[in-house]
């Protein structure tokens, strides 16, 4: 064979495994394109028919099938930009969920009579700035207040505006800012029906109310309508639906206009009855009731405190916060016996005494934060559980010029000056926290 020859079958050999691979590779890409076009025309189709699907049960049945894969999210948006509102949701057959629900816990947490006498409230106003800030008060306790699933106190004063004047006892007018300080430092309900509610007339009852809700601070109690005062407080915390409720036994002889009875809830047996039946009409898994009641000054719950209590419970109430002695008195778990025979359990806490105040007789600045533990259960009842408290004390101290006022933590303090933190801390203060947590354990018993 030639040189020549050999070349030009070389040549020939080249181009033919050149055209071949040319070849190959085309009709790969013509595949490829003709899958994605089949696979995109297919998909278009099932989520055609996927939706004319749910359209048909929405429309006839007001059902839904969806996929168990799609988040909440995702649902609810396909169903909004088809104005479509199932009344049930039907899983598909083979992603089935079990039915069972996951355990909720949630903690709770109450604190006593949140009052502010003048010396309070002058404390708290800064000259440079011209306003006042209550902050500093709650630093060592705050923690307690902001850590809980939800924190609740009881407001003994109005915010009726720098207008009418700022007072003190007998007649409440507090600075409004302490109801910004109240959300910061982690209050999110306030029960406002208590014999200090009238101290500033109906306006002041208005102007409260406006001023709570400007801070963001839930309450009840007090209200501005009959509309409102029917209208059940319900705070779905973590999953756990809660009812809030709120009485007094009197606003201090002020007189409550015959034409807006409405504007506070007196303890009088149909009131109560009415707003039990009101907040049992929205299947709460709680119902947590504020009153005022009891004899100022006393440790200990009279009989009519104890039978207002069972009444509570009987209807329907399963915790119950008592304010107004201003002295802490004995918190326990009862046991009532329905009228069918069955028991029914409560939480009943007879006074959480004074939050914050400036009152000088024996156990007003003592007092405690109740921490509470609730669980519902996967079968969907609900165990009040074990509760605990967080012992506190308001410091007035003389040795300052500004911001003489402190909640402290007791239990702590004592504990840091044991273990040699003693900073700002004197020997004096020392011993009367350590009495004062004497006192509180007594009441509480442990």
């Amino acid at each position: 064979m030639t040189k020549r020859r050999k070349r030009r079958d070389q040549k020939n050999h080249e181009l033919f495994e050149s055209f071949d691979l040319r070849t190959i590779s085309l009709v790969l890409k013509i595949l490829i394109i003709i899958t994605l076009i089949i696979f995109i025309i297919s998909s278009l189709k099932l989520k055609s028919e996927i939706n004319s699907l749910k359209r048909e049960y929405s429309n006839t049945n007001r059902n839904l099938i969806i996929d168990t894969n799609s988040t909440d999210t995702e649902i609810a948006k396909d169903l909004n930009s088809q104005n479509i509102v199932p009344d049930e949701i039907i899983y598909e057959e083979e992603n089935k969920p079990s039915g069972q629900q996951k355990e909720i816990n949630i903690h709770m947490a109450f604190t006593g009579d949140i009052m502010c006498h003048n010396t309070i409230y002058n404390d708290a106003y800064n000259t440079d700035l011209a306003e006042y800030d209550f902050s500093y008060i709650f630093e060592n306790i705050k923690y307690h207040l902001q850590t809980p699933d939800i924190t609740i106190g009881n407001l003994e004063t109005t915010f009726a505006g720098s207008e009418k004047k700022y007072s003190s006892y007998p007649t409440f007018n507090t600075p409004e800012a302490l109801a910004y300080n109240l959300k910061k430092v982690g209050f999110d309900v306030l029960s406002t029906a208590n014999n200090h509610c009238y101290d500033s007339g109906y306006a002041g009852i208005e102007s409260t109310i406006n001023y709570l809700d400007d801070a963001d601070i839930s309450h009840t109690g007090t209200y501005t309508s009959p509309e409102e005062q029917n209208k059940i407080l319900i705070k779905n915390v973590k999953g756990i639906k809660i009812a809030f409720l709120s009485f007094t036994y009197g606003t201090n002889g002020i007189h409550i206009p015959e034409d807006r009875k409405y504007s506070v809830n007196l303890n009088d047996r149909a009131t109560i009855l009415n707003q039990l039946n009101l907040a049992k009409n929205q299947n709460p898994d709680l119902i947590c009731a504020s009153i005022h009641w009891g004899i100022e000054y006393q440790t200990n719950p009279n009989s009519e405190q104890k039978e207002l209590a069972d009444f509570l419970l009987k209807n329907g109430t399963d915790i119950i916060i008592g304010n107004h002695p201003h002295v802490l008195q004995p918190i326990e778990k009862n046991t009532v016996i329905l009228d069918d025979g069955t028991s029914k359990e409560g939480f009943v806490i007879y006074s959480l005494g004074n939050f914050i105040a400036d009152q000088n007789k024996a156990n007003t600045r003592c007092s405690a934060i109740v921490n509470l533990s609730v669980t519902k259960s996967a079968d969907q009842k609900i165990h009040i559980n074990n509760w605990t408290y967080t012992p506190i004390y308001t410091y007035k101290n003389q040795a300052l010029k500004v911001h003489k006022f402190q909640i402290f933590d007791l239990k702590n303090t004592i504990a840091a000056y044991d273990a040699g933190y003693t900073d700002g801390i004197t020997i004096n203060m020392y011993n009367t926290f350590k009495n004062e947590l004497s006192n509180i354990q007594k009441v509480l018993g442990f």
